[in-house]
């Protein structure tokens, strides 16, 4: 199988709000970032795949503006998904694998400001049963922690840790949204509070992959991706146990995860309650860090969190803060779905 590595890694400042710049405006910075630091130019990327939701931008076939931002002509090789950018570099990461590109460009936005995301998110739920109830993506995560709660896997003051662990790490972190020590606040949904859910985000991601040499060329320490799997559970929240995650759990066992120890851990924890359910499938100690970055919980960009995520673990590789590195990605209600990537650096 070839090597394949995440070579580049670029992100806009996480904000509450961007009403003065498009799509495009927001991207673009982002794309001659990620370009300028591998120094290749367009013609030299074999695929290019992004990851965003017309659902958020309120018209169809959105994503076809932001190939304005990535420079479109000469006619390009080019793939979007309807899901979080995580879900193209996988896309991208098989294209290279079987061996139709030797680079490929992945990047993800989203702007969840503009209108009710807790309601929007409603529309990817079960048509006939769920939908017409209209259960927010707050109530439906209160739901599982409740389950957590219940089944003693976890209490209020330990998900209140989870949330000023998360955003004292993104202190750190200059593009996060929420930094330092958070109030918990009110309740939102019970037993969630303000501080359990993350922040409305807009922003952009991108990062470049390359295969063997090549890689080796553009990147000082390569983050070579060792495994990476996705999985889904059953649709219908009904026949799910809440306080757990297979696929998750499957994912990471297909994509080499407990082959050995991993140091860094990003996962896609848009809620505290799923931090639990996460740590619990993936096996994860207390020697690992969770988050370095800050996590979901520090900005939540819908469609590009799940690929941030993959990119600051890749990034942690490339600084030398990390070795072997897990990176998490999840899509739907309750982590519906779930992608796993181990990322590695080259032996010191």
């Amino acid at each position: 199988m070839r090597e394949v590595a995440i070579v580049a890694f670029a992100q806009s400042d996480q904000v509450r709000r961007s009403d003065e710049q498009s799509e495009v405006e927001m991207l673009m910075p982002v794309l001659h970032s990620v370009m300028e630091q591998t120094g290749l130019k367009t013609s030299d990327i074999g695929f290019t795949c992004s990851g965003s939701s017309d659902y958020l931008a309120g018209r169809a076939f959105s994503f076809t503006m932001t190939l304005d931002g990535v420079g479109a002509w000469p006619p390009i090789s080019e793939s979007h998904v309807e899901m979080d950018g995580a879900w193209a570099l996988y896309e991208a990461w098989v294209k290279i694998l079987t061996g139709q590109a030797d680079t490929a460009l992945v990047y993800a936005y989203g702007k969840t400001s503009p209108g009710s995301v807790r309601d929007v998110l409603t529309r990817q739920l079960d048509p006939y049963y769920v939908a017409p109830l209209w259960p927010d993506a707050v109530a439906l995560a209160a739901l599982q922690a409740q389950a957590l709660v219940d089944s003693g896997e976890t209490d209020e003051p330990a998900l209140a840790g989870i949330a000023d662990r998360s955003r004292t790490s993104a202190a750190d972190n200059p593009h996060a949204q929420l930094k330092g020590a958070v109030e918990q606040g009110d309740y939102v949904v019970l037993p969630l509070r303000k501080g359990d859910c993350p922040p409305v985000s807009d922003g952009a991601v991108a990062v470049i992959l390359a295969a063997g040499d090549k890689a080796r060329d553009l990147c000082a320490r390569p983050a070579w991706i060792r495994g990476m799997d996705h999985r889904i559970e059953p649709h219908s929240l009904g026949v799910r146990d809440l306080t757990d995650s297979p696929s998750t759990r499957l994912a990471a066992e297909h994509a080499g995860a407990f082959e050995r120890p991993v140091d860094t851990a990003e996962l896609h924890a848009p809620f505290t309650s799923q931090e639990v359910v996460l740590r619990k499938a993936l096996k994860l100690g207390d020697d690992v860090r969770i988050n370095p970055s800050g996590g979901a919980l520090a900005a939540h960009t819908v469609m590009a969190a799940g690929l941030l995520r993959i990119g600051e673990a890749a990034a942690r590789i490339h600084r030398g803060a990390s070795d072997r590195a897990l990176a998490h990605a999840t899509s739907g209600p309750c982590l519906q779905q779930n992608l796993v990537a181990v990322l590695e650096g080259d032996a010191r």
